[in-house]
Parts: C-alpha cells; structure tokens; sequence
C-alpha cells in the first residue's frame, strides 16, 4: 500500500464514520510503516541489497568451526598444517599423485617434508621473517611443500609463469626484492643474470649436480628444529604479480589474513558440496592465484587427494579422470569448451561429478553445451581476483548454476559488494549496471611499492575497485557484463592491453589483437608486428592479429574508444567470411 492509498483510505473512512480518533489514526499509520518495512527487509534478505547503504552483503553467514580465527599471531602454513590428519591417518592418507609417475605423497610424508626444508631455509640459507623466496617452476608434488616451508619460516612468496622471458623474470626478482630463488632446472638460467642464490628443485637433473637441491635440503634438515614462528596474520605472505586494475603488471600483496580467510572459505565450500572423500585434478598452474589457493593451500585443509599434471595436457586429463577416478576438476573456460567439443576416444568419465570454472567469464553457449554432454556433472562457475585472493563469487548448489547459466554466483561468505555507478558513483540497486568493488578479509593489502596504484584500487574504507562492470539481480546473483579495465583474459590469464586491444576468441577466451596506424610511406608488415612483440613478452601475452587503420577512435576527453575498434574488428571479420 502506497502513503497516497493510505491516506486516500483514512479520508474515506473518515468522511463515511464522521469521527476517527488520534489514537487510530496513530496506529493505521504504524501499521502501514510496518508492512513496507517487512516488504523492504523480505528483499534485502532476497538480495543481499541494503538500499539505505547500497550495499550487497553476503546472504551466508560462516557458522561454528567455519568462523575465520581472530588469533593475531597465526601464520599460513602453521594454518594448514592444523588441519592435517593426525597419526596413523597421516601415513595413510594420500595428499597428492604426480599423474606422470604415479608417485604419492601421503600427508605425513608432506608435513615432515615442509618442516625439515623450513628448517634448511632457515639455519642453512639464512632465509627469516620478511624475505622474499623466488619461485619459479611448474606444478610439482614439491610445489605445496616449498611455498609452506616459506611461510612456515615466517618469507614471503612470489611465483611467476615458467613461459615467462628472462627479461620478465629478471624484472620481477629485482621488483619484489628477492633474497634467494628456487627454480626447475629447465628455469634456471632465467635467474643466472639476477646473481640471486638459486636452488634447484630436483636432484638428480642432467647438468645441475653441483646445484643444491630442495630435495637435498629437506633430507639433509630432518633433525633440525625451528626456533617459534613470530608471524602475524597483518605480515606480508605471498607477492603475486596482476596485471591488477591499472598500468602495468604489479605484486600484489596478500597477508596471511588474507589466505587463512580465503582457506576457511574453501574449507566452507568442500564441506557443504560434500567433496572432502573426492580425487581432485590439479593442471590449473600453482604461481596462479587458482592453483595456489585450491592445491598448494586451500584443499590441504580438507584432507583431499589430488591428482597433480605439470602442465595441462587435454589427453593426460582424459587419462589421469579414467586412471585415478577423479571426481572434481577446478578448471577454466578453455578446458569446459575442449570437453564440450570431445568426441570421445574410449576413455570413461563417469567418475566425474563436479567441475568449476574461474579466472576468464564463462558463455552461456558453453556451459548449456557442457551440461547437454555431461547431465550428470554439476558445472559451477565462480568469480575473483588475484586481489581478492581468487574468491568472490561461488554457486552453492548446481540447480542455482543452472538456472542462471550467465551468472558467477552470489557473494561468498564475509564478501560484501557495491555497484558502482562509473558516471555519478551512486550505488546502484538489483538489475542497474555499474563496477563492481568488493570488501573483505581477503582482499589484498595494496599493490607493491606502487601506491598510486593502491590508491586508484583500494578506495573509501577498503573498498576494491574490480574494474568489471556488473549487476546484481533480485536474488543476489552476480553477474560480470564487461571489464572497464583494459585487460585481455587469454585462456585465463591476464595481460594489460598497452598496445592492443581484446578480440573475443571461442576458444581462448579473448585474444590480443593490435591496431596500428602507419606513418606515410613506411612499410609494416602484420608478420613483423606479430614477430616483433613476440620476441619481448611470453607466449600467453603475443599478439595473434593485426589490423592497420587510418586513425585511433577517441573520445571527446581524448579516451581511446576500445569498444569501437572491437565492433569494427568484428565487422570485419564477418566481411571476410
């Protein structure tokens, strides 16, 4: 009932009795205030939507042994290894298969491997509280043991893409101030030029037998004891370099607040879908913010098992779902695309039960496509961000990811949000577009050494700034419609668009595409170009097309108008067709 109706109904009732007290006047009035009331709370319990703060709150609250610890001096690693199996369970539990050799590692096994090279990072190498450790490497059984032997000593992590250019892989280990760097032999001579003190992984590596070893150092540390870990949950955990929101690439620092918030979610998200006995498939790449939050962490606190490829191999996932009866794979939209796409070779999948997609947007064609083909699999995609530790969003249950094939999920738990309209920066209601900025424990601290880069991210009380613009709908469910950040997602990576522009690819996801204005007279070639940028920058970040055009599209205020050069890049690409 509307106030006019209100009080078009009093008067009525007033003219037709003649005599209407105060008194119920009073109580009418405070009857009517109560139903909108009960009206405005039933949709901001529907929603998530507070309208007089135009804020969206998570509609799930942590409960019981899922409640994030509060305890100040906590670190990471001393985290997870409290949630490992005790005694005779640990010695038989299975952590992680290599799916190459088959060898397994049992929690037992992982937790005494992490002391002892925590212990030979410590007294052999020097390695204290604050110091950054260099990691580069593909996924490995070592991967987990050597990040949380750095965090148990109270380091600091950085990993990096083992595709990564020496010349990139010099600029981060200058950038974050490494003391000491571990790398495959195959990385190693990336890192010879930095004059850092490398480790190698393995021992027994054709050409580094002079080179100390993790291995070595863990089998030679056994006895050695730890002096107490001084780390709190405010204290620098993991630098792990974004493209981020801004400019050019940036560490980001994530505190071991922010991981153990983020463990406890994913702690959360195993135990309500029921996952805790299922064989996970890792060949998401551990320097990533996924890999490293669901299997060099996160999933160590559910007592899981996982099925470890160094690389991802679309036959060895076949093979390793077949051989080892995996039941849930966290992957990315490329792989959905490639199992839609599957013909079928002999290899069963009946094993599988749950995959999730993260770090690229997911179509609707693809995820109808996976769930025609694979009816018995639940698909659950998922949002976030190297800066928000990879959680956001997250689908509780198949049946809402279902009927919302577009959507990422509502608001994990903790997770707070705003649509911000991009013109006026009001906060915007359901169904009203906006970018979207995110609040909670595990959003990163800042950006390192980069505070204007902080400050542009981090804004009004710790408030992160996506970049993506989105809009929520009555229900609460998120929904990613662009990225006002100039960012290209190839095959779930991100790289700045400083001298392209994104081409929507079904395969990758997006590509880069380059658009480039020729002076008069000089002779460019798109090979030249494509082999040019190639030649300075990793595999992931090389442009694939390049189109030669008269002038830049731009704004009024002199903003290059990206939208136009995709729409054009789309148009001609129909003409050619």
């Amino acid at each position: 009932m509307t106030v006019f109706d209100a009080i078009a109904s009093i008067f009525c009732f007033f003219m037709f009795v003649v005599l209407l007290t105060l008194d119920s006047i009073q109580y009418f009035h405070m009857d009517t205030f109560q139903d909108e009331n009960q009206t405005r709370m039933s949709s901001r319990k529907k929603s998530g939507y507070d309208p007089k703060t135009g804020i969206y709150h998570s509609l799930i609250q942590l409960e019981g042994k899922h409640n994030i610890p509060t305890t100040a001096h906590l670190d990471t690693a001393t985290f997870v290894l409290s949630h490992f199996p005790t005694m005779n369970r640990a010695e038989s539990r299975v952590a992680f298969i290599d799916a190459a050799t088959n060898r397994r590692v049992t929690y037992g096994q992982l937790q005494r491997s992490i002391h002892s090279l925590a212990a030979g990072l410590h007294h052999g190498l020097g390695i204290r509280k604050g110091d950054v450790v260099f990691l580069l490497s593909p996924n490995s059984v070592l991967y987990p043991t050597i990040c949380l032997a750095i965090l148990l000593v109270g380091g600091v992590v950085t990993t990096a893409n083992p595709v990564n250019t020496e010349k990139e892989i010099i600029k981060q280990v200058v950038d974050s101030g490494a003391k000491l760097a571990i790398a495959a032999p195959e990385e190693l001579h990336k890192l010879i030029s930095t004059n850092v003190p490398t480790l190698v992984t393995n021992r027994y590596s054709n050409g580094y037998e002079n080179e100390l070893s993790v291995e070595e150092l863990i089998d030679c540390c056994e006895s050695m004891v730890l002096p107490e870990n001084q780390t709190t949950q405010s204290d620098t955990a993991a630098i792990l370099y974004s493209s981020g929101t801004t400019g050019t690439s940036k560490g980001v620092i994530l505190t071991h607040g922010n991981l153990i918030s983020m463990m406890t979610l994913l702690i959360w998200a195993v135990d309500i879908s029921s996952a805790k006995d299922d064989i996970f498939l890792c060949f998401i790449p551990m320097f990533h913010v996924y890999g490293l939050a669901f299997f060099g962490l996160g999933l160590l606190c559910s007592e899981t098992t996982t099925v470890l490829m160094q690389r991802f191999d679309f036959q060895g996932m076949l093979e390793a779902i077949q051989t080892y009866k995996v039941n849930n794979i966290p992957a990315v939209p490329p792989v959905i695309l490639g199992l839609v796409k599957y013909k079928g070779g002999g290899y069963d999948l009946s094993s599988l039960r749950s995959v999730g997609s993260g770090a690229a947007p997911l179509s609707k064609h693809v995820a109808h496509g996976f769930r025609a083909k694979f009816p018995w699999v639940d698909l659950k995609p998922g949002y976030g961000l190297t800066e928000s530790c990879g959680a956001a969003g997250f689908f509780v249950s198949s049946e809402e990811a279902k009927a919302r094939s577009a959507a990422s999920g509502g608001l994990f738990p903790t997770f707070s949000a705003k649509v911000v309209d991009i013109e006026t920066g009001v906060a915007q209601p359901p169904y009203s577009e906006g970018e979207l900025w995110l609040k909670g424990p595990a959003v990163m601290k800042g950006y390192l050494g980069n505070k204007a880069a902080t400050n542009a991210t981090l804004v009004e009380d710790g408030w992160l700034r996506t970049g993506d613009l989105c809009y929520f709908d009555e229900d609460g469910f998120l929904f990613i419609v662009d990225r006002i950040k100039e960012l290209i997602k190839h095959k779930g990576y991100q790289l700045v668009m400083s001298y392209s522009c994104r081409l929507e690819d079904e395969e990758a996801g997006e590509v880069p595409m380059a658009y480039i204005v020729r002076e008069t007279g000089y002779e460019l070639s798109e090979d030249q170009v494509i082999q040019f940028v190639a030649g300075q920058v990793a595999p992931y970040k090389r442009i694939k097309r390049v189109a030669f055009i008269n002038e830049i599209p731009k704004s009024v205020a002199g903003k290059i108008l990206r939208k136009d050069l995709m729409a054009q890049s789309k148009q001609n690409i129909r003409s050619k067709l």
